[in-house]
C-alpha cells in the first residue's frame, strides 16, 4: 500500500505569503492545503484533517488565535499541531499562543531551512505520537478482551458446578445491562448509572455466583430441599465470592471500580429490600445499587430456569411472583422498570436456552 505524504494546511490572509511556505516546504515531500481567511481555514480544516496547520495571526476578521481557540473546541481538530508564522513578535503574542496549545511560534521573516527544521520536526513528532496512541489503543483492546474471558471463565467455573444452569450467566448479564439501561433512560440513579458504570455492572455481572466454587456438591447438587444446615452453607457462597473479589482487589495492588462493582454484585445479589435477605439482612437503599438490579435478574432467571430442585416455570408465572415481590424483595423502582422491559428479558431468555 503506498504510503500516505503528510498534509500541512497553511492559513494566511497574503496568497504570496502562502506561496513562499509552499516553496520553502517542497522538498519535505508533502501534499499542502490553504485558506486564506479564518472562517475558511475552519471549515477546510475540519474537511481535510491535516498533520501540521501553519497559522497566521494577523487576518482581517477572525484573527489566527481566534481560529486556534475555534479549532481547539472542535475534537476532530483539536489534536492537530498548530506552527504560528506570524509577524507579531511582542513576547505577550509568543505568550499566547503557546496558551493556545500552538506547538512552535516561528516569526515573519524566517529562514527556509529553519521553517522546514522546525516543520519536519513537528510532522516527526506528531507521527509518532499517532503511532504511540495507535499502539496504547490496542494494547488497551487486547488487555479488555483478555479480562472479558478471564471473567467469563471465572463466571462459568462456578456454573460448571452445576451442569444444568447452562447460559444462567449470559442471560443474566444482558438482563441486568437491559434493566440498568432502562432506569437511567428514566432518569433513575443519574448519579450512579452513567454508561461507563452501566458497562462495568454488564462486565461484572458474570462474577455474581462465583462464591459456589466453595459449596460441597452434596449441597449444590442435592435434588431435594435443603435442610437449615445446608441452606445456611449455601448463603455462604455470597460472602465467600466477595472475599474472592476483595483478594484479587489486594492481589492488583489497589481498588478499580470494575473490581469494586463485582465485589458488590457477588456480596449483596442475595439481599432483599425488606432486609429479610442474606448475607448481611440490608435493607432499602443500602443494599448497593449493584446487588439489587442482580438480585431481579436472577430472580426472574432462576424462576423459568429448569434447576435439580425443580422444573422450569412459565414466563407468565413467573412474572406474577415477581410482580408480587415489590417493596419486599426487589426495590420497587427496579420493578416498575423490570415491566417496563418484561419483554424483551423474555427474548433474552429464548435466545439463550440452556
Amino acid at each position: 500500500m503506498k504510503k500516505k505524504h503528510p498534509l500541512i494546511f497553511i492559513v494566511d490572509d497574503v496568497p504570496e505569503n502562502i506561496q513562499i511556505a509552499m516553496s520553502h516546504l517542497k522538498e519535505l515531500g508533502c501534499e499542502f492545503a490553504y485558506a486564506t481567511s479564518g472562517q475558511q481555514a475552519l471549515e477546510r480544516i475540519v474537511a481535510t484533517r491535516p498533520q501540521l496547520i501553519l497559522m497566521d495571526v494577523m487576518m482581517p476578521g477572525m484573527s489566527g488565535f481566534e481560529t486556534v481557540e475555534l479549532l481547539n473546541q472542535n475534537v476532530t481538530t483539536r489534536s492537530i499541531p498548530v506552527i504560528f508564522l506570524t509577524a507579531r513578535a511582542e513576547s505577550e503574542d509568543v505568550v499566547q499562543g503557546f496558551k493556545l496549545g500552538g506547538v512552535d511560534y516561528i516569526i515573519k521573516p524566517f529562514k527556509g531551512v529553519e521553517l522546514r527544521s522546525r516543520v519536519r520536526n513537528h510532522l516527526e513528532l506528531h507521527a509518532y505520537r499517532r503511532d504511540l496512541e495507535q499502539l496504547v489503543e490496542e494494547r488497551t483492546q487486547e488487555t479488555e478482551l483478555l479480562k472479558d474471558v478471564i471473567i467469563e471463565a471465572m463466571g462459568e467455573m462456578a456454573e460448571y458446578r452445576d451442569p444444568e444452569t447452562g447460559s444462567h450467566i449470559h442471560r443474566t448479564r444482558e438482563y441486568v445491562f437491559l434493566l440498568a439501561d432502562t432506569l437511567a433512560g428514566n432518569g433513575y440513579f443519574g448519579d450512579i448509572l452513567t454508561p461507563e458504570y452501566i458497562v462495568l455492572l454488564r462486565k461484572s455481572a458474570p462474577l455474581h455466583d462465583i462464591g459456589k466454587v466453595a459449596i460441597r456438591d452434596s449441597i449444590l447438587l442435592k435434588p431435594g430441599k435443603l435442610t437449615p444446615e445446608e441452606f445456611e452453607e449455601m448463603k455462604a457462597h455470597a460472602l465467600f465470592g466477595e472475599e474472592v473479589i476483595a483478594n484479587l482487589e489486594q492481589m492488583a495492588g489497589q481498588p478499580t471500580s470494575f473490581l469494586n462493582c463485582a465485589k458488590e454484585i457477588a456480596g449483596s445479589h442475595h439481599e432483599k429490600y425488606d432486609g429479610s435477605g442474606y448475607p448481611r439482612g440490608l435493607v432499602g437503599e443500602n443494599i448497593p445499587l449493584a446487588g439489587r438490579i442482580m438480585a431481579v435478574a436472577d430472580v426472574y432467571d432462576a424462576l423459568i430456569s429448569k434447576r435439580v430442585y425443580k422444573n422450569a416455570m412459565p414466563h407468565a408465572e413467573a412474572m406474577d411472583i415477581m410482580i408480587a415481590g415489590r417493596g419486599n424483595h426487589f426495590d420497587p423502582i427496579l420493578i416498575e422498570a423490570f415491566l417496563q422491559v418484561e419483554p424483551r428479558f423474555h427474548d433474552i431468555a429464548l435466545k439463550n436456552l440452556d
